[in-house]
C-alpha cells in the first residue's frame, strides 16, 4: 500500500465476476483508498458506520466505480481476517 493504512485488510480475495470485469489498476487504487479510510461512494450512513467500525471492529463496506462506471464493493470482515472485492450482484 502506498498510503497510510487505517485498517488491516487480512487476506485479499476477489470474486470471479469482479476479477473479470474490473481493471486491476482500479482494484488496487480502490484497495488503497479503502485501507486509508476513504470509503468511496457509499452513503452518509454507511460512511458513519465505517468510521465507527474503525473503533469497534465491525465490518467495513466501501463502494467504488471503475473506469467503465462499473460499481463494485470492498468488504473487510469484522475479524479483519479477509477483505473481499465483489460486484453487488455477487453478494
Amino acid at each position: 500500500m502506498t498510503t497510510a493504512t487505517k485498517l488491516h485488510l487480512g487476506q485479499i480475495l476477489i470474486t470471479p465476476a469482479a476479477q473479470q470485469s474490473i481493471h486491476p489498476v482500479d482494484v488496487l487504487a480502490a484497495l488503497n483508498r479503502h485501507a486509508s479510510g476513504d470509503w468511496g461512494d457509499c452513503g452518509e450512513e454507511d460512511w458513519k458506520s465505517n468510521q465507527q467500525a474503525l473503533v469497534d471492529g465491525t465490518r467495513i463496506l466501501s463502494v467504488y466505480h471503475d473506469r467503465t462506471k462499473q460499481k463494485f464493493w470492498i468488504i473487510t470482515e469484522a475479524s479483519r481476517i479477509a477483505t473481499t472485492i465483489l460486484l453487488p450482484q455477487d453478494y
